[in-house]
């Protein structure tokens, strides 16, 4: 009997620990599922008339639905490792909006899709020159006013803050600091009324303005900026909408690193007269004249993946030829060419190779990782620098993206931005 109950609690023991272990590899297996669920995109781009291959690479193993992914049957596949899914974009009408993705027959999550024309782009590579009027102005700090009344006062302290953008002073649009020091000054000593934006939100405030013991004009003791001029690179010409994508990135206040928003915005032609050599902690610059006589386009939008508007043509005689376009699912590691244009105004292709691409990450400014190869440039520039942002990067004859930024500790490496998140901004400007 003693035996007996010896061998009966021998296998209740076996059987706690066999529950034990099935129920921590369950865990870990929901842990490892879990967090590749939580990777997937809000979005993905599929491209009418196209055989769309999404989620390449992905590991989960899942199920991905959606009641009608093309024309004639709905669309489930099983999902395992290195997973690629295919969407039919022929007849996009039949295409919902949206997809879902299902683990174990229950939908995790909803993945918009994004429907892009099978339309090509130029590739440009041009440098041109670069110049921003702000939509109101922006808050660079704020500073005392020295009154005449021997007071040291800062009358937009706990208003105004850096960042900040005065849109509108005592009712009236503001399109330059001159505008809005004429009416602080000529407030005779009554509050003034500000529409600000701060973090995409309006509101209004009242400041009082000081009287100066320096000069005796009134002042609130901001300190303000209205626009911004540079050089950048020209990414795409697309010639049936007249439009053009430039520097894959935005133009940010120098001060409070915010977007600039755009009132009015031009671009214009520009030469490349030196380099300024990357080094390890000191980014490069290409250093361009620019010629504000000769207008090329005008900018619409500036947006954290680069500057849009109109354009009527190319003006230059480079290759003008077409590419298509390549989504973030076909680009690979390996071999690729970026169009630069790093002296005068002559664009060549330089020798890249791609490092690594993120497909799925936090920063759609910095897809990919590439590192320049060519020899010629990087004898001239050391790699990437100040100016290039914008170059457009070509793999395997479709044109994938643009460089956006440089590392500044290893300047022959930089990142990328995919060219499906730049024609997503294309398309938000054509829809208004």
């Amino acid at each position: 009997m003693k035996k007996k109950g010896y061998e009966l609690s021998f296998y209740q023991k076996f059987f706690s620990v066999s529950v034990i272990v099935a129920f921590v590899s369950f865990l870990g297996l929901m842990c490892s599922v879990g967090g590749a669920v939580s990777r997937l995109p809000d979005s993905v781009c599929i491209i009418q008339g196209r055989q769309n291959n999404v989620f390449s690479s992905f590991e989960l193993n899942a199920e991905y639905t959606s009641a009608s992914m093309s024309a004639d049957e709905s669309y489930t596949e099983k999902a395992n490792e290195k997973t690629m899914l295919s969407i039919n974009g022929e007849n996009t009408e039949a295409i919902p909006q949206e997809m879902q993705v299902a683990l174990f027959g229950v939908t995790v999550k909803n993945v918009s899709l994004d429907i892009l024309p099978d339309e090509e782009v130029i590739p440009c590579g041009m440098t041109v020159g670069v110049n921003i009027a702000s939509s109101g102005i922006m808050v660079l700090g704020l500073d005392s006013v020295e009154t005449t009344e021997g007071r040291s006062i800062k009358p937009a302290e706990k208003l105004l803050k850096a960042g900040d953008v005065i849109i509108s002073a005592n009712g009236v649009n503001l399109s330059s600091k001159e505008e809005f020091i004429k009416i602080i000054e000529a407030c005779d000593g009554k509050s003034v009324a500000l529409k600000i934006k701060r973090d995409s939100k309006t509101t209004d405030i009242s400041v009082m303005p000081q009287k100066s013991a320096t000069d005796g004009k009134y002042k609130v003791g901001v300190w303000v900026r209205d626009g911004t001029q540079g050089v950048g690179t020209l990414t795409y010409y697309d010639a049936k909408h007249n439009i053009f994508g430039a520097l894959g990135h935005g133009v940010l206040d120098v001060d409070t690193r915010q977007l600039i928003p755009v009132k009015s915005g031009l671009i214009m032609d520009s030469s490349i007269t030196s380099i300024k050599k990357g080094r390890k902690g000191s980014p490069g610059e290409l250093v361009g004249q620019i010629d504000t006589s000769k207008i090329i386009g005008s900018i619409e939008l500036n947006t954290p993946l680069g500057l849009y508007g109109k354009m009527e043509t190319i003006p230059y005689g480079g290759d003008c030829s077409p590419f298509k376009i390549a989504l973030k699912s076909d680009i690979h590691e390996g071999p690729a060419k970026i169009r630069s244009n790093i002296y005068e105004k002559s664009i060549k292709e330089y020798d890249v190779y791609i490092e690594s691409v993120n497909r799925y990450g936090q920063d759609d400014s910095k897809g990919m990782v590439l590192r320049v190869t060519d020899a010629e440039l990087l004898s001239k520039t050391n790699g990437i620098v100040q100016g290039m942002s914008g170059s457009p990067i070509i793999q395997d004859g479709r044109l994938i993206g643009a460089v956006t930024h440089v590392f500044v500790q290893n300047p022959s490496r930089g990142y990328g931005v995919f060219i499906e998140n730049m024609l997503k901004q294309e398309k938000r400007m054509l829809q208004g």
